[in-house]
């Protein structure tokens, strides 16, 4: 088994704790900036949702 498996395989399992660390580093990030960023922010949580969604086979996001 590979790496890119071995993490295909950690996205479908833990999914949900995922899903939490890319809202954490978005508010972390929107925090920092003042909010002047938010909407950017926001797209780009979305995007990495979806895109690691994808991988995991996960589909509750999508």
């Amino acid at each position: 088994m590979g790496i890119f498996d071995k993490a295909k395989d950690a996205l479908g399992e833990h999914g949900d704790k995922v899903d939490e660390g890319i809202e954490k580093a978005g508010d972390f990030a929107d925090e920092k900036t003042g909010g002047e960023h938010a909407d950017k922010i926001d797209q780009g949580q979305e995007f990495a949702k979806d895109r690691l969604s994808g991988l995991g086979g996960d589909d509750q996001n999508a």
